[in-house]
């Protein structure tokens, strides 16, 4: 707006200019104090109006000088303010970046952890599915699957048991082999453990998503089991030489739970065979009540050792009580004997008391004699 108004000024000044001079020209001489009258009234007006210029000029130099120092101080203040904040902000980003780095890294870390459990699960898993194949491989082959059975009963039985009250593969008087024979007493006689069980026909009905085909299969698990028990009874219970019972070990809870809850004819056959069907859990527990009965067979085995013992010791009781009378005896003895020598020294300390007693000045013969006379020690 100053600007604006000077260049106004200095056109103002150059119209007067012209202006006068224009008057000049067409004055041709005539008036002349009329002119130069004007001409100094404009010759003084062009000398206010240039002072007014020079005014207006110093003031806008002025006004441009403190516009520009209070520009100046206002922009050093923008930019001191806009350094701080931005030094603010950086640090606040600085310090918000580090925590979210820091927070990242942990999540990064975590994550890491989580992805290397993950990955050990995912290989565990796999192991597992690769055992879980082999055992169903090993379990599809009746021979293997006896010789599983007989590795788990193997464990149990050493678990629970003295080396002394079992044998694995025993042959029996059939040219037939036992897995395992618990040697008891008679009776009942040696109990024979047989580690083989009908597996196939249950992983059948397991595999199968018809009910017709999980029915049969059922019904199939039953009629081997029966055929195993019947097996049983016929190979391994002989009069004479084992028990008049036997045990069919199934190392499968699985397999155990199917029989009790679904097949009870299995069961009473089990029992009317006296063929008992056993699985790890409930062999650990019979195998705990025949350690009960081999301990009370051992301790009635020592019993007429204990009776032999103790006779033994009565007689040296009796024997230490007449000594201990005859003792006594003697103790008795030395009591009286003592006694005896106790008055004895009393009779001597008494007459020594009357000897002192006596009178040595001048005794006579006479009294001399009779006192020679008392001291005797008959008494």
């Amino acid at each position: 707006m100053t600007s604006f108004l000077i260049v106004i000024l200095i056109a103002a000044v150059v119209g007067t200019g012209v202006a006068l001079v224009w008057a000049i020209r067409s004055s041709n001489g005539g008036g002349n104090s009329s002119v130069e009258a004007r001409l100094a009234t404009m010759i003084q007006a062009q000398q206010a109006l240039v002072g007014k210029v020079d005014a207006v000029s110093q003031q806008q130099v002025v006004t441009s000088q403190a516009l520009t120092d209070s520009l100046s101080t206002s922009q050093k203040e923008l930019a001191k303010d806009l350094n701080e904040k931005l030094t603010q902000v950086q640090a606040t980003m600085g310090e918000s970046l580090t925590d979210s780095a820091t927070q990242t890294a942990k999540s990064l870390g975590e994550l890491q952890h989580r992805l290397e459990t993950i990955d050990k699960a995912q290989r565990n898993i796999t192991d597992l599915s690769e055992q879980v194949v082999t055992l169903q491989h090993v379990l599809d082959d009746k021979h293997a699957r006896g010789a599983f059975g007989e590795v788990q009963l193997n464990d149990i039985v050493v678990d629970a048991l003295p080396p002394s009250a079992y044998d694995f593969q025993v042959v029996l008087s059939n040219a037939r082999r036992a897995d395992c024979v618990i040697k008891l007493p008679n009776p009942p006689g040696p109990i024979v453990i047989d580690a083989k069980f009908p597996l196939t026909s249950y992983m059948l009905m397991l595999e199968t998503e018809s009910a017709d085909e999980r029915t049969r299969h059922a019904r199939q698990l039953g009629v081997d089991t029966k055929k195993h028990i019947n097996d049983i009874a016929e190979k391994y219970i002989l009069p004479g030489e084992t028990s008049d019972s036997a045990l069919m070990f199934i190392p499968s809870e699985a397999v155990y739970a199917e029989i009790h809850a679904h097949h009870p004819e299995v069961v009473a056959l089990s029992h009317k065979r006296k063929v008992f069907i056993v699985s790890p859990t409930t062999m650990m527990a019979t195998l705990t009540t025949v350690r009960a009965v081999l301990r009370d067979v051992r301790m009635r085995e020592q019993a007429s050792l204990i009776q032999v013992e103790i006779s033994t010791m009565l007689k040296d009781v009796e024997r230490m009580t007449d000594r201990v009378r005859k003792l006594e005896t003697h103790f008795d003895l030395a009591d009286r004997d003592i006694k005896d020598i106790r008055i004895s020294a009393n009779k001597i300390a008494s007459r020594g008391t009357k000897i002192e007693e006596l009178e040595l000045d001048e005794p006579s013969g006479t009294q001399a004699i009779a006192a020679s006379d008392t001291l005797s020690f008959d008494d």
